[in-house]
C-alpha cells in the first residue's frame, strides 16, 4: 500500500524522448508516472488510471491537445483532474484555445525545469473543483 497514496502524473506526448526524460525526472521527485503517446490512449489513461495531474502536448496524433482537454474537461471521471497544457504553439489563438478547453495553465516548450517543477507542485496544491470520489 506504499505506491497507492503517491501522485500520480500522467504525461500525453508523442515524442518518446521529451517524455522519457520528463518521466525520469519526475520520478526522480517521488512522483509516479505513465505516459500515452497520443490522444486516444491518453483519454482512455486518464479514466484508468485517474492520475492526480496531466502534463499534455498540443500537438498528437489522433486527438489534438485541445480535443483531448475538451473531452477529459467533458468527463465526470475526469474533468476534476488539473491540465497543464506544454506546447511550442503559443500564438494568440493557441492560447485563447486553450482557456476554452479548460486547462489550468498553459508552459511553452523548451521550459525551464526549476519553473516547470514549481507549477506542478502548485497545481497539485490546487484545490479541486469536483473531487475526485467514484
Amino acid at each position: 500500500m506504499v505506491q497507492t497514496d503517491k501522485t500520480r502524473i500522467l504525461i500525453i506526448e508523442d515524442s518518446k524522448n521529451t517524455s522519457g526524460v520528463l518521466k525520469e525526472v519526475l520520478e526522480s521527485e517521488g512522483y509516479i508516472v505513465c505516459l500515452a503517446g497520443d490522444g486516444v490512449s491518453g483519454i482512455a489513461m486518464a479514466r484508468r488510471e485517474r492520475p492526480d495531474l496531466i502534463l499534455l502536448d498540443l500537438l498528437l496524433p489522433k486527438l489534438n491537445g485541445y480535443e483531448v482537454c475538451n473531452n477529459l474537461k467533458r468527463d465526470n471521471l475526469t474533468r476534476h483532474i488539473p491540465i497543464l497544457i506544454i506546447s511550442t504553439m503559443d500564438s494568440p489563438e493557441s492560447l485563447e484555445k486553450i482557456k476554452l478547453c479548460g486547462a489550468q495553465n498553459f508552459m511553452k516548450k523548451p521550459y525551464n525545469l526549476d519553473n516547470l517543477l514549481s507549477e506542478i507542485k502548485r497545481l497539485l496544491t490546487l484545490p479541486r473543483a469536483f473531487g475526485s470520489a467514484d
